[in-house]
C-alpha cells in the first residue's frame, strides 16, 4: 500500500505490498502528519544544539577562557556522533526486518520518540559534564532510532514524482522547529530542566498523528535473515557496485559538514566573535531569517525538482549557495553580514534538504533494505551535526578566531557540489 489516506492495506499481493515501489500519491493528511512529526523532532534536536546544551555546558564549567566552553561542547557532540554511526544503520536494518502487525516503521518511530524524550528530560537535571554527555548520547540515539524509521517511509510509500515535495516537508519543519523551540525556551519557560522537558513533551505529542496512520506489515516470507553477522555484513555497500549511492553519500557528508560548521557555533560566534551583548536575541533573529528561506526553498524548489524531473543541478546550486554564505561570514564578520549569510544559507540548505533526500531515495541499492540504506545516508546528515562542533572548536582553539571555521565550512560545501556531479543514474 502506498496511499495511507486509504482505509487499509490492499487485499491483493500481500507478499509484495511492503516492498513494492510506490505508485499512488500520498494525500494531504499523510503529508500533514509527516510534517508534524518532523516539526517535533527538529525542535527537540536543534533547540538543545543551538542553545540549551551549549548554555548548560557553559553554566556548568564557568571557564576563565571562553574557548574551554566551546571545546567542551565540541567534545560532547563528537562523542555523540560515534553512537550515530552505529545507531542509524543498525536500527534502520532492524526496522527493515520487523514483521509487527503495526508495520515495519511505526514500532521504531514510537520507541525512538520515547527514548529521545526521556533522555531529554533526564538531561535537563544534570549538573556534571560527564552526566550531561551521557544523557545527550542517549537523546541522540533516540533521535536516530526515530528518524531512521520515519525517513524510510518516504521510499516505502511516496512515489518518485512526489518525493521532492514530500521531502520538503521533512526539511521545512527544521527551520520552524528551531525558531519555535528557541522562543519557547527563552520566553515561555526558564531553566534547563523546564526547557528540555517542554521540547520533550512537544516531541511525543506531535509524533502521535503519524503513528495513527496505517503502515503495511512485512509478510514473514519477505523478512531477511536476522543474525548479528548478517546485519553487520549488510551495512557495507560497495562503492564499485553502487557508485551513485557512494557519490550521493559523499556529497551529503561534505555539504552537511559545511552547513553544521556554519551554524552549530553561531551562539558562540555572536557572544565571543562579535562581542554581541544581545547574543541570544540576535540568534533568534538569524534563525528566523534562516527559517523563511529554508521553508521557501525546500517546498518551492522541491516541487520544481519533481516537475522538471531533475535533481543534480538543484543539489549543485544549493551547495554553492552554502559555500558563498560561509565565505561571507569568514570575511565580513559583523551582524549585518551574518543576516545576509543566514538568508543564503537557508536558501541553499532548504533546497539541498528536500532535493538531495529525493535524490537519495532514487539511488538505493535494494528495496528490501530501504531503512538500512537510508540509515546510512542519514549518518551523513546527523554525524556532521555532532562532529562539526568539535572540529570547529579545535579550529577556534588553535587560531583564537572563527574565521577558519567558516573557511572550512565553505570548502566542504564546494567539494560537496563537485561530488554530486559524479552521479549518473539520476538527472
Amino acid at each position: 500500500m502506498t496511499n495511507l489516506d486509504a482505509a487499509g492495506p490492499p487485499a491483493a499481493a500481500p507478499m509484495t505490498a511492503a516492498l513494492a515501489e510506490p505508485v499512488r500519491r500520498v494525500g494531504a493528511g499523510w503529508i500533514a502528519a509527516f510534517a508534524t512529526a518532523w516539526f517535533g523532532i527538529w525542535m527537540a534536536q536543534l533547540t538543545p544544539v543551538q542553545l540549551l546544551l551549549p548554555a548548560q555546558i557553559d553554566a556548568e564549567l564557568h571557564p576563565d577562557d571562553w574557548v574551554d566552553s566551546v571545546v567542551a561542547f565540541g567534545i560532547v557532540s563528537g562523542i555523540a556522533s560515534l553512537f550515530v554511526i552505529v545507531a542509524y544503520p543498525l536500527t534502520g536494518a532492524l526496522s527493515d526486518r520487523t514483521t509487527s502487525r503495526f508495520g515495519r516503521r511505526r514500532p521504531w518511530i514510537a520507541g525512538g520518540a520515547l527514548v529521545f524524550a526521556l533522555a531529554l528530560v533526564v538531561l535537563g537535571f544534570q549538573t556534571e559534564l560527564w552526566a550531561i554527555g551521557v544523557a545527550w548520547v542517549a537523546a541522540t540515539v533516540g533521535f536516530c532510532i526515530m528518524t531512521a524509521a520515519l525517513t524510510a517511509t518516504i521510499s516505502d510509500q511516496v512515489p518518485v514524482g512526489q518525493r521532492g515535495f514530500v521531502s520538503g516537508w521533512m526539511s521545512a519543519p527544521q527551520a520552524v522547529g528551531i525558531i519555535v523551540g528557541l522562543v519557547l525556551v527563552t520566553t515561555v519557560v526558564t531553566g534547563a530542566a523546564a526547557g528540555y522537558g517542554l521540547v520533550a513533551l512537544v516531541l511525543v505529542v506531535l509524533a502521535v498523528p503519524f503513528l495513527l496512520r496505517p503502515d503495511v506489515p512485512l509478510a514473514p516470507g519477505e523478512r531477511a535473515r536476522v543474525t548479528a553477522k548478517h546485519v553487520v555484513a549488510s551495512l557495507w555497500i560497495s562503492p564499485r557496485e553502487h557508485p551513485d549511492f557512494a557519490w550521493t553519500l559523499t556529497s551529503r557528508v561534505l555539504v552537511s559538514v559545511g552547513n553544521a560548521l556554519g551554524t552549530s557555533l553561531l551562539l558562540y560566534f555572536l557572544m565571543f566573535g562579535l562581542g554581541d551583548a544581545q547574543a541570544e536575541d540576535d540568534l533568534i533573529v538569524l534563525t528566523l531569517i534562516y527559517m523563511v528561506f529554508v521553508i521557501a526553498a525546500s517546498l518551492g524548489l522541491g516541487r520544481l525538482s519533481d516537475r522538471l524531473g531533475r535533481r543534480r543541478v538543484f543539489v549543485l546550486v544549493a551547495s554553492l549557495l552554502q559555500a558563498v554564505a560561509a565565505l561571507l561570514l569568514a570575511f565580513v564578520p559583523d551582524l549585518t553580514a551574518a543576516m545576509v549569510a543566514a538568508g543564503l544559507l537557508g536558501l541553499g540548505y532548504g533546497c539541498f534538504l528536500s532535493v538531495d533526500q529525493a535524490l537519495a531515495t532514487q539511488v538505493l541499492p535494494d528495496a528490501a533494505a530501504r531503512g538500512k540504506d537510508l540509515g546510512i545516508m542519514n549518518i551523513a546528515s546527523a554525524v556532521p551535526q555532532s562532529i562539526a562542533p568539535l572540529f570547529g572548536a579545535l579550529a577556534v582553539a588553535a587560531s583564537g578566531s572563527f574565521t577558519p571555521v567558516f573557511l572550512l565550512s565553505g570548502l566542504c560545501a564546494f567539494a560537496g557540489a563537485l561530488a554530486v556531479l559524479r552521479v549518473r543514474s539520476v538527472r
